[in-house]
């Protein structure tokens, strides 16, 4: 009786502050769960078989049906999750996995995406901000002693302004116990557009936060708070009066950690510990990131990979797509918009398109684009300037004349923006680079005329064809098409490649096209 009690306070006590450390939610599709689970039964085997022969004065091993039955329960919980885990996988679930996202086909670039508007363009990248930020900070003193400056850089819509904002941090053990009263009363807000940055500081401080410790720790807090959700990483953002908040997504998993999904959020008050639990339909309009970019990735990928079966993703690869490697984000709308280019899954220097994901709703569209993969544009940009050495940033993608068009910065070993470079996403040899203390508006124009493109004036009217006629250029099929009015028209078969084929004289279509003497049909509707 006695060993026993010993073994149970015993394991007991090293739960609770394994508990502590480890902060497995109480789920058992989170694999952290069962991990804690096994390792306390294997704490539980060892302080058994110590107790057990520390009171056995003939100091003899003994191994006895309760410690083959926790051997046997490990074994157990191991394979009931590679059977469970197997059976969900996509080797038989191949359309569940290829459905985890709607992706919905994109009409129109330049009809869903606005012209190019430079003066709300995100050109300020994570790097640069960190160094913007960094610097910032080092004007404060009496502050730098105390905390550090997060590597989070939210970016993110504040009252139409676009900007990335990250939080300081204790910077040791002993300055979170000598500024806990307090808190932390500062964030850094960097302006994506202009590079200003700035150090807000609050009223009242921030007191749940990564670094701190005990049950100020924002990790801790959450568990305490919500011991059986899963948790994805959190974000931290600011409502459009300026105040802090941790966005944190809430998680679900079919068999044991299998198909992550986002099903809600809790927003916690760093200042106050308050929070509350949210469903997807609740979340308030400010907040801009739920949904993480590799999630989106992850599941555009599924998507991609298994919507013929899981088979021919693997031998047969008909239709088989994947996302490039690399993302950026553009805000439209109120909303921050992840951006990743769509290639085959041959892994060639070209891509198919591109998908425009709402982190906020999951809402995604894929856009037929064929064009350069954007690390071919990012080498040709650098190419253009390899004297320098120069660093390309990932590209933004923007709508230049209606036709989409990468937009990336040239910077240097410093991490500094010196140069900007557009180039044709269609055609990745159209490129031009200016200086950056030209202003962007001047390199846009200078792209412009280096290349021949004059500002585009769009009409609609609806026709009847007369005659038309079809040509193949560099393996893309042309449209020749004549009206009963005896006006020219051409397109091509990227435009609508479901359509196109099958019109006939007499037909009678409704075209968007560029203004010219032989006029370019941009979009067709029957």
């Amino acid at each position: 009786m006695k060993r026993n009690l010993f073994g149970f306070l015993i394991c007991l006590l090293l739960a609770l502050v394994l508990y502590y450390f480890m902060l497995p939610p109480l789920n058992l599709t989170s694999p952290s769960f069962w991990l804690y689970l096994v390792f306390m039964l294997i704490v539980f085997l060892v302080v058994y078989t110590v107790s057990n022969n520390l009171f056995n004065y003939h100091h003899r091993l003994e191994i006895n049906k309760l410690q083959i039955g926790i051997f046997s329960s490990i074994f157990i919980i191991f394979a009931l999750i590679i059977v469970i885990n197997f059976i969900l996988s996509p080797l038989f679930n191949a359309k569940s996995y290829s459905s985890r996202i709607k992706v919905e086909e994109g009409y129109s670039f330049a009809d869903d995406i606005e012209e190019a508007d430079f003066s709300k363009i995100p050109l300020i990248d994570k790097d640069s901000s960190e160094a913007l930020g960094d610097r910032k900070m080092g004007e404060f003193t009496s502050w730098v002693s105390q905390f550090y400056v997060s590597d989070l850089y939210t970016q993110i819509n504040y009252n139409n302004e676009i900007v990335r904002v990250t939080p300081l941090e204790y910077a040791s053990i002993i300055k979170y116990f000598t500024n806990r009263d307090e808190g932390i009363k500062g964030y850094i807000m960097v302006d994506s557009v202009t590079g200003a940055s700035s150090l807000k500081t609050l009223d009242k401080g921030m007191k749940y936060m990564p670094s701190a410790l005990l049950f100020e720790n924002l990790a801790r807090k959450l568990r305490l708070s919500y011991p059986c959700t899963i948790f994805d990483d959190a974000s931290f953002e600011i409502d459009n009066d300026g105040h802090p908040y941790w966005i944190v997504p809430t998680v679900k998993y079919i068999g044991v950690g299998l198909k992550k999904e986002i099903n809600g959020a809790v927003i916690l008050d760093p200042i106050t510990g308050e929070s509350k639990k949210y469903t997807l339909d609740e979340i308030p309009t400010w907040v801009d990131h739920v949904f993480s970019a590799d999630l989106i990735i992850e599941q555009v990928d599924n998507w991609g990979e298994y919507r013929n079966g899981y088979l021919n993703s693997i031998f047969g690869q008909k239709d088989v797509i994947n996302t490039t490697d690399g993302y950026n984000y553009l805000v439209m709308d109120d909303d921050v918009y992840l951006y990743t280019g769509i290639t085959s899954v041959s892994s060639d220097e070209s891509n198919l398109g591109f998908v425009l994901a709402n982190l906020r709703t999951k809402e995604t569209k894929y856009y037929l684009a064929p064009g350069a993969e954007e690390y071919s544009a990012m080498a040709s940009a650098e190419g253009l300037v390899q004297e320098k050495d120069y660093d390309a940033s990932f590209p933004l993608l923007i709508n230049l004349n209606n036709k989409p068009t990468y937009l990336l910065s040239l910077k240097d070993n410093a991490g500094l923006v010196k140069m900007y470079a557009f180039i044709d996403v269609e055609d990745y040899q159209k490129v031009t680079v200016s200086d950056v203390s030209l202003g962007i508006e001047a390199a846009a124009s200078k792209y412009l005329k280096d290349n021949n493109i004059v500002n585009t004036v769009q009409e609609e009217k609806t026709i009847t064809i007369k005659d038309i006629k079809t040509a193949v250029i560099d393996g893309s099929t042309y449209y020749y098409i004549n009206d009963t009015e005896n006006n020219l028209y051409y397109t091509s078969i990227k435009v609508d490649k479901t359509f196109l084929p099958f019109l006939k004289k007499e037909d009678k279509i409704k075209v968007t096209y560029n203004v010219g003497d032989i006029k370019e049909i941009v979009k067709i509707e029957r």
